[in-house]
């Protein structure tokens, strides 16, 4: 149980951090365009977007890693 709610903090939490390093990026350049086309390597963050951009990832990624371990465990 408790594995599960730590889980689903760590995904939704990792959006929210992800979601808030685009927000800071557009705020600083007005580049709205790079955020809705994330997927193309057009956006230059600065030190602090990258590190909090990083970590809202790996949040996410360690949570589908909990959900895939649990899954094949369980």
């Amino acid at each position: 149980m408790y594995l599960a709610m730590i889980e689903e903090f760590l995904f939704w939490g990792g959006l929210v951090v992800f979601l808030v390093s685009l927000g800071l990026y557009a705020g600083r350049t007005k580049d709205f365009k790079s955020v809705v086309m994330f997927w193309q390597p057009t956006a230059n963050f600065n030190e602090v977007e990258f590190k909090v951009n990083r970590a809202g990832l790996s949040m996410m990624i360690v949570a589908v890693a909990m959900r895939l371990i649990a899954f094949f465990m369980g």
